[in-house]
């Protein structure tokens, strides 16, 4: 059993909520062998004990990374009933961003980290879990509870905050410490496991790497030279076959979009398959969806190293706006940072080409904010304001819906003096969006 700490999972329930109570599910008689087994393993570590609670969710087994199987419970009731905890998980590139410089590095796993944390003992009863040998209920925080994350975070955070970006990050169970040189990095990996002593969390020794110069984290490559996509997620990909459903597009769009930083406009790319995530559409797979479906793999495969932020030197961003979405690039000094895109939003496919690109910008800068500096400033060559703050107008390619609205039609244009401009300010409006908004001022004329 882990140690009593001053931090405890606990689990808050919507006001008036009855206990919850499902039935365990059917499995095979090799799957019952497997539960009964890991049921036996729990109890020996004193991690689950024996039940009578009111409540009771359905154990099942799943497949891990390696073939073996591991017992999960369904908590999708007791989740739903449950006040959600807010405190946040860090962004995975903002971990990224603080890696510039460092050469040599160290990964600790923790050992089934969430059972190193011990559930309040009032709410013990609410995570039990049945299967064909019985009720039993957790004592320490297990998989699948909603807030089991956030508390976990919570905990390495307090434990480490001291050193947090500034030689270790940390996401969930997973830590990272970073060095710009070995000297440095023996002090602090030192400093590290002093902590983990201290606290009592223990590392899985097999899934740790030390002193190393690339290594592998949250399914990037990290080196001094930069970030890069890991081999075994891409081929993950490659192999992934054909969708025949949303689910099979939602997991494939999922696993690839964690890696949309290195895919110049994923966005447009994969547009003709978001369309089908869309509640009743029909899912039809068409030939656009299986060029976008090619095309995510092998951008994939060919996937840049991307470059970490130097924060003391300029960057660029590069944006570019179509009717197929928003894109852009954040560089520094020649070399990607960053890839970012999204689809145009409903409102934003009747903008204009300048408002078009202006949303481009302003999407990029959004993106990195954190990265913005009071006394940076955003240079832009191509726009020339004048003297008297008037801008020469480009010829533009007439949008879609007003082509079909105006095509082989006379406009009947109205010369407009509005109350609070002057006379040589009067703009010219079309007649009928004049009717269609102030009808009061025809009324003579019908």
């Amino acid at each position: 059993m882990p140690p009593e700490r001053d931090i405890e999972f606990s689990i808050e329930l919507v006001h008036g909520t009855a206990p919850i109570y499902k039935k365990a599910y059917r499995i095979s008689g090799v799957e019952l062998l497997e539960v009964k087994k890991q049921i036996d393993e729990l109890l020996e570590k004193g991690f689950i004990r024996k039940s009578t609670s009111p409540w009771a969710s359905p154990a099942l087994l799943t497949e891990k990374k390696d073939g073996t199987l591991r017992m999960c419970v369904d908590y999708r009731g007791l989740n739903a009933v449950t006040v959600k905890n807010k405190y946040p998980l860090p962004r995975i590139e903002d971990l990224f961003d603080q890696l510039k410089g460092a050469c040599v590095f160290s990964k600790i796993d923790l050992r089934s980290g969430y059972h190193q944390l011990r559930i309040r003992p009032s709410d013990i009863p609410k995570t039990a879990f049945i299967s064909r040998y019985g009720l039993y209920e957790y004592t320490v925080m297990s998989f699948g509870l909603t807030n089991a994350p956030a508390f976990f975070m919570y905990m390495m955070n307090s434990v480490f905050m001291e050193y947090l970006d500034k030689f270790v990050v940390i996401f969930i169970d997973d830590i990272l410490i970073y060095s710009k040189t070995e000297e440095e990095h023996e002090k602090h990996l030192r400093l590290v496991l002093q902590k983990l002593r201290e606290h009592k969390l223990y590392a899985k020794f097999s899934k740790c790497d030390f002193w190393i110069e690339e290594v592998k984290f949250l399914g990037h490559v990290i080196s001094n030279g930069g970030i890069a996509v890991d081999q075994s997620k891409v081929s993950e990909v490659q192999n992934w076959k054909i969708p025949e459903d949303v689910k099979g597009i939602r997991s494939f769009l999922g696993l690839a979009g964690y890696y949309r930083r290195f895919i110049e406009g994923f966005s447009k790319i994969a547009k003709p398959m978001t369309p089908l995530l869309e509640k009743n559409i029909k899912f039809q797979w068409t030939s656009a969806c299986q060029k976008a479906f090619e095309e995510l793999k092998k951008r994939l495969t060919t996937a840049p190293v991307l470059t970490f932020p130097d924060m003391h030197k300029p960057f660029s961003v590069y944006c570019d706006a179509s009717r197929l979405g928003l894109g852009c690039v954040l560089m520094q000094e020649g070399k990607v940072i960053a890839y970012a895109s999204r689809q145009l939003r409903d409102h934003e496919k009747n903008y204009p080409t300048h408002d078009l690109e202006l949303a481009a910008v302003v999407h990029a800068l959004k993106l990195k904010k954190c990265l913005r500096v009071p006394e940076e400033q955003l240079q832009e060559d191509e726009l020339t304001v004048q003297d008297d703050l008037t801008y020469t107008e480009y010829p533009v390619q007439i949008l879609e819906t007003a082509e079909r609205t105006t095509r082989n039609r006379v406009l009947k244009m109205c010369k407009v003096k509005w109350s609070h401009h002057t006379a040589e300010e009067a703009t010219w409006e079309r007649e009928d969006d004049l009717r269609a908004d102030y009808p009061e001022l025809f009324a003579s004329q019908s």
